[in-house]
C-alpha cells in the first residue's frame, strides 16, 4: 500500500503546480510512513548555515539552533558519509564508517543530543549533478524500517523533488546548477590536466609529454584561466565539479 503511495507521488510530482501542493503532498506521504521530520536542502559548505538551503522542511523546536550553535555540520556523520555516497542510506551506519574518527566522540555525542529532540533514527537521499553533490533529502524522527524497494523509491523522489522545488522557488539557482560546461581545452591542457588530478609535479608530467617544466606551467596556466581558479588544487577541484575529469 505504501509503495504504491510512494509510485503516486512520484509520477504526480511535474504535474503540481506549486511548492506549496507539492510540499503538502509530500508530508502526507511521509505522515503514512511515520517521518516525524525531514528537510530538503541544497548542500552546505562546513562555513555555510543549512538553514539558509532549506528548500522545505520541519525539524523538532529548538535543534537547528543547537546544530548551528555548535557547528554540527562540520562533523555530522551522516553528511561526511554523503560526500561517499551515491545513493540513501540510514543514519545509524554512518557511525560504523567513522570509528577511527579523531571526532568520533563529538559524533556520539551530536547522535544523543539529537535522539533527545526526537531524532531517533532515519535516513539520508543525496542529490547529484555536474558539479558534484548538490544536495539531499533527510527523513528522521521515529525508527521507521524501509525495504530495499522503498529506499529506491526514496532516492528517485529525492532526485525529483529537489529539482522541482529548486525551479519553483530559484529559478536562478537551478540554471546555475544545471549550465553547460563552456569549457574548451586543447588536448594538451587535458593531458596535463588529468596527470595534475593524479598528483604529478610539473616535472613529472614534463617527462610524460616529453616537453619543458616552462610549457607545462605554459598549460597550468592556461586551464586555471579557462577554470577562473585561484590556483591549481582549485582547477582540479572545479574540473571534477564540472565533469572534465573523473
Amino acid at each position: 500500500m505504501n509503495i504504491t503511495l510512494l509510485v503516486q507521488f512520484l509520477a504526480l510530482i511535474d504535474e503540481m503546480t506549486s511548492r506549496d501542493e507539492i510540499v503538502q503532498e509530500f508530508e502526507r506521504v511521509l505522515d503514512r510512513y511515520g517521518f516525524d521530520y525531514y528537510g530538503i536542502v541544497r548542500q552546505p559548505k562546513p562555513n555555510e548555515n543549512p538553514m539558509s538551503l532549506l528548500l522545505a522542511g520541519r525539524w523538532p523546536d529548538g535543534w537547528p539552533q543547537i546544530y548551528i550553535k555548535k557547528k554540527y555540520v562540520i562533523i555530522d556523520p551522516t553528511i561526511r558519509f554523503l560526500g561517499h555516497a551515491q545513493r540513501g542510506f540510514r543514519w545509524r551506519e554512518t557511525l560504523v564508517a567513522f570509528r577511527s574518527d579523531p571526532h568520533r566522540k563529538r559524533m556520539e555525542r551530536m547522535m544523543v543530543e539529537a535522539r533527545g529532540y526526537g531524532l531517533h533514527d532515519g535516513y539520508i537521499f543525496p542529490v547529484h549533478g555536474r558539479r558534484g553533490l548538490l544536495g539531499n533529502l533527510s527523513l528522521g524522527g521515529r525508527v521507521v524500517d524501509l525495504s530495499p524497494v522503498e529506499m529506491s523509491l526514496f532516492d528517485g523522489i529525492a532526485k525529483k523533488i529537489f529539482w522541482r522545488l529548486l525551479e519553483l522557488t530559484d529559478p536562478a539557482v537551478l540554471a546555475e546548477m544545471v549550465s553547460s560546461v563552456d569549457v574548451q581545452m586543447t588536448r594538451r591542457e587535458m593531458e596535463a590536466l588529468n596527470y595534475l588530478a593524479d598528483g604529478m609535479t610539473s616535472n613529472e608530467i614534463s617527462r610524460i609529454l616529453d616537453i619543458s617544466n616552462h610549457t607545462v606551467d605554459w598549460y597550468m596556466n592556461g586551464i586555471q584561466e579557462k577554470l577562473r581558479a585561484k590556483n591549481r588544487h582549485h582547477a582540479v577541484a572545479l574540473s571534477f565539479r564540472l565533469g572534465l575529469i573523473s
